[in-house]
């Protein structure tokens, strides 16, 4: 008997390298949450250095109420810019999420025809063993009758 053959072999390739493509996007959307989260973790650094500086500057003493005021814009910009990044890392967060479920349901499509393959190939396999013993069942037969003929 020939060897199995999946007939959709090139689909399986196909639907792989799409899981593979997913997979890619996915990895580029928690890379970019991660950028975003890294970058919200650095204005934090500046936000807690601001009102240090803010508190610094209130102390008692000679007060420079220039300084305060600029200290004052800029704690005001990084808390704009906290919520700037806040609002993308949860768009990216959605992104991520939908590249998750994509993944899935690669993976899903995979799996199915990898299955559907070893369920031929075991079938070939059996086929294969019971035409052998067809084949061995038909040589010992006549085996069998020729003997039977050379003794009589």
């Amino acid at each position: 008997m020939t060897d199995f053959k999946f007939r959709l072999e090139t689909l399986l390739r196909l639907r792989i390298a799409e899981r593979d493509q997913r997979r890619a996007d996915l990895a580029k959307a928690l890379r970019a949450e991660e950028m975003l989260r890294a970058e919200d973790q650095s204005v934090e650094r500046q936000q807690v250095a601001a009102a240090e500086e803010s508190r610094r500057l209130k102390s008692p003493g000679a007060a420079d109420v220039d300084a305060l005021l600029q200290t004052h814009r800029f704690e005001l910009a990084l808390t704009t810019q906290r919520r700037t990044l806040a609002a993308q890392i949860a768009q990216v967060q959605a992104e991520a999420e939908r590249r998750r479920l994509a993944v899935v349901e690669a993976d899903r499509q995979v799996r199915v025809l990898e299955k559907l393959r070893e369920r031929q190939a075991a079938a070939h396999r059996r086929e294969a063993e019971r035409l052998d013993v067809k084949q061995f069942d038909e040589l010992a037969t006549q085996v069998f009758v020729r003997r039977q003929e050379a003794h009589a």
